[in-house]
């Protein structure tokens, strides 16, 4: 099942039943590129793929939007530095 991502200001987020905010990645505008800033996942979503999930939904919309992403945040620093194959063609940096 894939989570139903709520775009707010400059964040997608996942809010559980209550209206709670359980899961949520930033970003900061910069031109033709976003800084990816901040990734948290609730400690009751740990462990089941949730930031993944999040990154590569940041990753589809900026591919629409024909913007790259900057990595900031510790989680997507490492998963751009683990899977190059897979994020290099977004990543900012792989492109300076």
């Amino acid at each position: 099942m894939t989570p139903e991502f709520i775009k707010e200001e400059n964040a997608y987020r996942l809010y559980n039943e209550d209206n709670e905010m359980i899961a949520e990645i930033t970003y900061q505008p910069q031109g033709e590129y976003v800084v990816a800033g901040h990734t948290f996942v609730d400690p009751s979503l740990r462990g089941q793929g949730m930031a993944g999930k999040l990154l590569d939904h940041l990753v589809s919309e900026m591919e629409q939007a024909g913007k790259q992403i900057k990595a900031q945040c510790p989680y997507v620093v490492k998963k751009f530095a683990e899977q190059p194959e897979k994020y290099g063609a977004i990543d900012y940096d792989n492109h300076e």
